[in-house]
């Protein structure tokens, strides 16, 4: 970046900080990863000069011929990655994209339901404080009380009751697989749309680890970061009869021209889920998280639904007299990055809830196996034991960047942060 280094020192020198962060850190949010190089390459080129409202043959303005293509390419690898009928690769990102969505589905004032914000749901699935709870009557489900996992005919009886629309299935807290199948048994039972979120858990879908929500939503929606590990972005999926509606939901009633760089960051990175390779960081993903979930149990941690079968951990710490809050940021001080999280029925305030939330994506990515994640369970329980021993953190953190150390981060190079 000797351009950059030499314009604006100031830019500079806060990436190259960044940098240094994100290679000597254990990052264990949920809906964090790193891209590869070529999908930096893609999205830091100079697609970001076209302005290109419109699809492809039908632009609003000329000089499109390789935009063209290059989003049909997005578009079709989408559809060939997923098994889906219909992809639209222009929504800026995954929010935009379930709105786009709901716009196209629904008229203000009918009903949505969705998963609880509180019970790991997203804020786009009808909660208060999102306009999705505001423009449209929100109905929600939450998670049972004793397991921590979602009860299917309490779904369905909400659902026979409340008639939603349109039911989604998605979320960012929860650690279990999701039964598209029975939303799907559900949605048509009432004569709903069934769309089904899985920004979380595309990569994890893609890599076969994961059940597909196709054939059985409507529509689905993702980011293309997270799992996926691709840009910040998102698509849209859907049946060939809903591809119209979609389509005038994204452009032009909540978006003008697509950032053409993401598009083509995005068709990189779904060329680089379909490979072999990839696959096998899926279940790597899974394999890290189920370890890292074990040695927490070892040490009496509590864990919601007991366990995982995706990317994510969901921990309480209740019983170890911690907020969430208060370890999250002990644990940042010590080079491990998480985000405190609610719990189903926390007693706590959001701000400062119980819980955190753990997740192995992109320490996967760095190629780090079950035996690190091992030695990570022992470091967050170390941490949080000694909360306020900020020697003892500076030593957890020191010996992170030492293992840090040992395992590239994919688009960083030592010397982006060495000088």
């Amino acid at each position: 970046m000797k351009e950059l280094k030499q314009t604006d020192p100031e830019v500079f020198r806060l990436i190259q900080e960044e940098a240094r962060y994100q290679l000597e850190s254990v990052r264990l949010i949920p809906s964090e990863n790193y891209c590869s190089k070529a999908v930096l390459e893609a999205n830091g080129s100079i697609l970001t000069n076209k302005y290109s409202e419109g699809y492809p043959g039908r632009r609003y303005y000329e000089g499109q011929r390789y935009i063209d293509e290059i989003e049909t390419l997005a578009s079709q690898r989408a559809c060939a990655l997923f098994s889906a009928e219909h992809a639209n690769v222009q929504p800026y990102s995954g929010s935009p994209a379930n709105l786009a969505a709901y716009v196209a589905l629904l008229k203000p004032g009918d009903t949505i339901m969705g998963l609880a914000l509180p019970h790991g749901g997203h804020l786009t699935h009808g909660w208060d404080v999102s306009v999705t709870g505001t423009l449209w009557r929100p109905v929600r489900y939450m998670v049972d009380h004793e397991s921590g996992r979602i009860d299917y005919n309490q779904v369905r009886d909400l659902a026979k009751r409340e008639r939603p629309r349109v039911i989604v299935a998605g979320a960012t807290a929860y650690p279990r697989e999701l039964d598209f199948k029975a939303f799907g048994e559900i949605a048509r039972e009432i004569d709903a749309y069934f769309l089904a979120d899985i920004a979380h858990i595309a990569g994890l879908v893609v890599g076969g680890v994961h059940p597909s929500p196709f054939p059985h939503a409507d529509v689905v929606t993702t980011t293309t970061h997270k799992t996926l590990r691709g840009p910040r972005g998102a698509m849209i999926m859907c049946r060939k009869t809903l591809a119209d509606r979609l389509d005038r939901a994204v452009f032009p009633g909540l978006q003008g021209g697509p950032h053409n760089h993401t598009t083509a960051a995005i068709a990189v990175a779904l060329k680089e889920a379909a490979t072999p390779a990839f696959k096998d960081y899926a279940r790597q993903v899974v394999a890290n998280a189920q370890a890292l979930a074990e040695a927490l149990l070892e040490r009496s941690y509590t864990l919601v639904s007991g366990g995982t079968d995706n990317h994510l951990v969901l921990v309480d710490l209740t019983n170890k007299q911690v907020t969430g809050k208060q370890a999250a940021k002990a644990l940042d001080r010590a080079g491990i990055v998480c985000n405190y999280n609610t719990v189903p029925y926390d007693p706590r305030k959001p701000f400062n809830p119980s819980g955190i939330r753990l997740g192995s994506p992109a320490v996967t990515s760095r190629g780090m196996g079950t035996a690190e994640m091992k030695r990570i369970g022992a470091w967050i329980d170390d941490v949080i034991s000694h909360a306020d021993d900020e020697a003892r953190l500076a030593k957890v953190a020191a010996e992170v960047r030492e293992l840090c150390r040992g395992f590239p981060a994919p688009g960083i190079l030592l010397e982006d942060v060495d000088g």
